[in-house]
C-alpha cells in the first residue's frame, strides 16, 4: 500500500511560493482505497494550492503530480470531519441530557458549537497548514 496519495493534474498560476493546481478525478479514483480520505471520489475537479519555495520552476499550463503523504490526508479528515461529528454529538447530549434544555434549544447550541469548531479551525489554518501540506513535481 503506497504510503503517498498521488493525482496529476494541471497547474492554473503561480502566485509567489504558491502554486494553484486544478486536479481532475479519473475513474480509477472509484477503486481507490484512499479515495474518502483525499476528497476526490466525490467531485470531477478540486484546486489545490501548494506553498513551495520552488514555485518559481512551473507556470499555468504545466502538468504536474500532487501528492499527500496518507496519514496526512487522515489527519484532515480527522479535523474536517470527525472532529465536528464529535463536537456535534457531544453538544447535543449535554444539552439535553445534562442542561435539560429543549430540543429547538439543544439545536441551536449544537449548530452553534459546529460553527465555533470550524471558525476555531479557520483561525488555526496557517498552522495546520504547516503540518498537512502537499507535494508537487514535474511530470
Amino acid at each position: 500500500m503506497a504510503k503517498i496519495i498521488e493525482h496529476t493534474g494541471t497547474v492554473e498560476s503561480v502566485t509567489g511560493e504558491v502554486v494553484a493546481v486544478r486536479i481532475t478525478a479519473h475513474s480509477a479514483c472509484g477503486a481507490c482505497t484512499a479515495r474518502q480520505a483525499c476528497g476526490m471520489g466525490e467531485s470531477q475537479q478540486k484546486m489545490v494550492e501548494i506553498r513551495t519555495a520552488d514555485a518559481a520552476e512551473y507556470a499555468a499550463g504545466d502538468e504536474v503530480t500532487v501528492g499527500v503523504w496518507r496519514n496526512m490526508a487522515s489527519m484532515a479528515v480527522l479535523l474536517g470531519y470527525v472532529g465536528a461529528i464529535a463536537v456535534l454529538v457531544l453538544t447535543l447530549v449535554l444539552c439535553l441530557c445534562l442542561f435539560s434544555t429543549g430540543e429547538g434549544a439543544a439545536v441551536f447550541w449544537t449548530l452553534g458549537a459546529v460553527a465555533a469548531y470550524y471558525v476555531v479551525l479557520w483561525l488555526l489554518r496557517n498552522k495546520i497548514e504547516r503540518k498537512i501540506h502537499f507535494t508537487i513535481t514535474k511530470r
